[in-house]
């Protein structure tokens, strides 16, 4: 048995255009319209799952498509950082965000490390090799890049060289107890 797996980031958010680290926010009205087009045209997925977040969700709506909630594809949890400005934790926190770009389980906001997030990525990803059909799972940017590096075995530096914009899909086949990466591209581009 092959198991396929779409990981979709989540449209864009005022935190995504404005530089933000993300807190639980709606849809840009661009992204709903965008997402709304394309209606009808994705591939049929035997299951759909979001993020708890509102994003996730509101993506899932404007496609036009039933999703049950899954935990595991929550966003990193940035801690106080989240809402803030990334020259903002810069200029107040420089060694504190050094220390995260740097090291992958540095956690100074006091919430996620990268390196518990790509673990968490690669426990949901060992469990989804199980299910049967092709599955759509819109999450965030950051667990998508997280899944990627752990379906590749590429190693936590890997993460920061992995670049997944909003409405961006990673289409994963499994089998075999691995995962393989098959494309990445914008959603509605793929094959």
């Amino acid at each position: 048995m092959t198991a396929r797996l779409d990981l979709l980031a989540h449209g864009a958010s005022p935190a995504t255009r404005a530089g933000r680290f993300p807190d639980d926010e709606a849809l840009e009205a661009s992204a709903v319209a965008a997402l709304e087009g394309l209606r009808g045209r994705l591939r049929p997925y035997g299951c759909v799952l979001t993020s708890p977040s509102r994003a996730a969700q509101e993506t899932a709506a404007a496609l036009g498509l039933e999703a049950g909630v899954e935990t595991a594809l929550q966003d990193c949890d940035y801690g106080r950082w989240r809402g803030l400005e990334v020259a903002d934790v810069v200029g107040r926190e420089p060694d504190g965000f050094a220390a995260w770009l740097s090291d992958p389980a540095a956690a100074p906001h006091g919430g996620e490390s990268l390196a518990a997030l790509i673990e968490r990525a690669g426990v949901w990803l060992a469990r989804s090799l199980t299910r049967e059909g092709a599955t759509l799972a819109i999450t965030h940017a950051a667990v998508v890049r997280a899944a990627m590096v752990s379906a590749l075995g590429a190693g936590s530096p890997a993460f920061w060289r992995i670049d997944v914009a909003p409405l961006w899909v990673v289409r994963l086949s499994g089998r075999d107890g691995r995962w393989n990466l098959v494309a990445l591209g914008p959603l509605g581009a793929q094959p």
